[in-house]
């Protein structure tokens, strides 16, 4: 029965169908964690790798945070990050202050072109040996976005079937995900934000962080 087994698997995997391999081991090797605790927690360890994901939210909500989590984790784990920046928002210095290693980041900065972007992307998964692949959409406007023909995030989750990636989109609203992927929704608390300014009188008074409440809104 062993050996009949090992032969299966062997086949799947020499044509490249060993996505469907299922075992205790194999599931564990496939999550990514975010490093956040809380997030994990709510999505059984991580993200699912070999799926395109996706981190939604209002300006402000911390999807920026979010991603130099993830990227963090990941570069601490020996992975290399790449980031594609449509309109070049990306901080590195608060980057690296978050403990992101800039030597493990593929930065590619966009000039608002959503297109160019979107073909950056696709070069990167294409290219391999990448941990965390993120396109921030998040300043990219709806109509822009669905100029993209309807078939663009199916051939993204193609791409990325049986790769180690973890690939994310970094958007405003609900963009697209892979089956296996996850939608996590950032939202803003009115009421927890005082608990995030420091200072003891009103002049002196600063903003030490945004309060971040994440939800697996669709995970599979």
């Amino acid at each position: 029965m062993m050996a009949a087994r090992a032969e299966i698997e062997s086949l799947l995997r020499a044509r490249k169908l060993d996505v469907t391999l299922t075992s205790a081991a194999g599931d564990a090797e496939r999550i990514a964690p975010t490093g956040s605790p809380a997030v994990d927690a709510a999505l059984g360890g991580g993200l699912r790798r070999g799926h395109l994901s996706e981190v939604i939210g209002p300006r402000s909500s911390g999807r920026s945070a979010v991603f130099v989590r993830m990227a963090a984790a990941a570069a601490a784990r020996g992975e290399v990050v790449a980031l594609i920046d449509t309109h070049d928002r990306f901080d590195p210095v608060v980057a690296q202050a978050a403990g992101l290693d800039l030597s493990r980041l593929l930065w590619v900065r966009e000039a608002g072109a959503a297109d160019r972007a979107l073909k950056a992307m696709n070069l990167v998964l294409h290219a391999g040996g990448f941990g965390l692949v993120a396109l921030d959409l998040a300043d990219v406007t709806g109509p822009a976005l669905r100029q993209f023909p309807h078939t663009t995030w199916l051939r993204i989750a193609r791409a990325l079937e049986g790769t180690v990636t973890v690939a994310i989109l970094l958007a405003a609203e609900h963009v697209a995900r892979s089956p296996g992927g996850v939608t996590l929704a950032l939202d803003r608390s009115p009421a927890r934000v005082a608990d995030e300014w420091a200072g003891a009188t009103a002049r002196d008074r600063r903003l030490r962080g945004l309060a971040l409440r994440p939800r697996a809104i669709a995970a599979r």
